[in-house]
């Protein structure tokens, strides 16, 4: 049995992947598999990964997207614990070993992840540069308090985990059933979330990983369903407002940080310019004024968008 499992959910990622694999390898874990789930990709993103050797792995399956590639990679993975790693984001070095270390010396935790870095092309050359970093290093103890234990009641207001940041071990994971294959967006939060139900987290201070933008990203795409604010009322609904702990989100909170993710999903489909858009729009609005009255913006929002204003930023 491998100590970790990584997992890389692979789709015609083949200007990316190479990088990513070699970030993992270069970790200094020996004990290590690397699973990379091929979703389908019409590239040579597979070839790449199996030219690596062992011990990346690569397992091919037909276009499912990303959720069923990640429980793809869970059912095959052996490792004491886990690591679900997006095929286009970077390592930087010892995070493993920094996560390993204070799983070791904090047996009650089940969750630790980190903060990161946002990585954004040169806008000179359009290419993605690796920074020069030191190793990570951070010192014993450092860790975001505010994100240690139970936190549940904070991930009701935002998605505080970036999944490839994070490692747990791999029994929490395979309780929470995996992702859910019916989400496009937002499966993230809606697994975390379940998982803080169950388990403790704890945040090191430290930056780990970075997170690459580009266009083709799913958090940039258009959707017709706010699964934002469908994710946080079902979870409310089953769970409520408060942790396993009786640490509680309060309620006030709660509904104004929805109303305005219901106007910021309704202004997305108002900049789009289209007739639908602008209805899609005006119902949000309509929603997040419904969820919290006294969020005046998203009265304004709906009158503005009445009078055929569109917005540009």
């Amino acid at each position: 049995m491998a100590q970790v499992s990584v997992i890389i959910p692979a789709y015609n990622c083949s200007l990316y992947i190479r990088e990513t694999i070699e970030s993992i390898l270069s970790q200094g874990i020996s004990d290590l598999e690397v699973i990379v789930v091929n979703d389908g990709s019409s590239d040579n993103t597979a070839d790449i990964a199996r030219g690596f050797g062992a011990p990346v792995a690569v397992i091919d399956q037909s276009n499912g997207g990303v959720c069923a590639a990640r429980n793809r990679g869970i059912q095959h993975a052996g490792g004491e614990y886990i690591a679900l790693v997006d095929h286009d984001d970077f390592w930087l070095p010892n995070k493993l070993r920094n996560q390993l270390e204070v799983f070791e010396k904090n047996p009650q935790i089940d969750v630790v992840f980190t903060s990161f870095n946002w990585w954004h092309p040169n806008p000179a050359t359009g290419k993605f540069e690796t920074p020069a970093v030191s190793p990570s290093n951070p010192v014993q103890g450092d860790f975001d308090n505010r994100f240690a234990g139970w936190i549940y009641h904070q991930m009701l207001v935002d998605s505080y985990v970036l999944t490839s940041t994070a490692l747990a071990r791999a029994e929490v994971v395979r309780a929470a059933t995996g992702f859910d294959e019916r989400l496009p967006f937002g499966e993230d939060w809606d697994f975390w979330l379940r998982i803080s139900r169950t388990s403790q987290f704890l945040k090191l201070n430290e930056k780990s990983t970075l997170y690459r933008q580009h266009p083709t990203q799913g958090s940039r795409v258009l959707r017709d369903v706010d699964y934002r604010v469908q994710i946080l009322e079902n979870a409310v609904k089953k769970w409520g407002l408060c942790g396993p702990n009786g640490q509680c989100m309060p309620e006030k909170q709660f509904k104004r940080q929805l109303a305005k993710y219901s106007a910021e999903f309704g202004l997305g489909h108002l900049r789009s310019g289209s007739k639908t858009g602008r209805e899609t729009a005006m119902k949000s609005f309509t929603k997040s004024f419904s969820i919290d009255p006294t969020y005046w913006r998203s009265m304004g929002y709906l009158a503005a968008a009445r009078l055929g204003w569109r917005p540009n930023w």
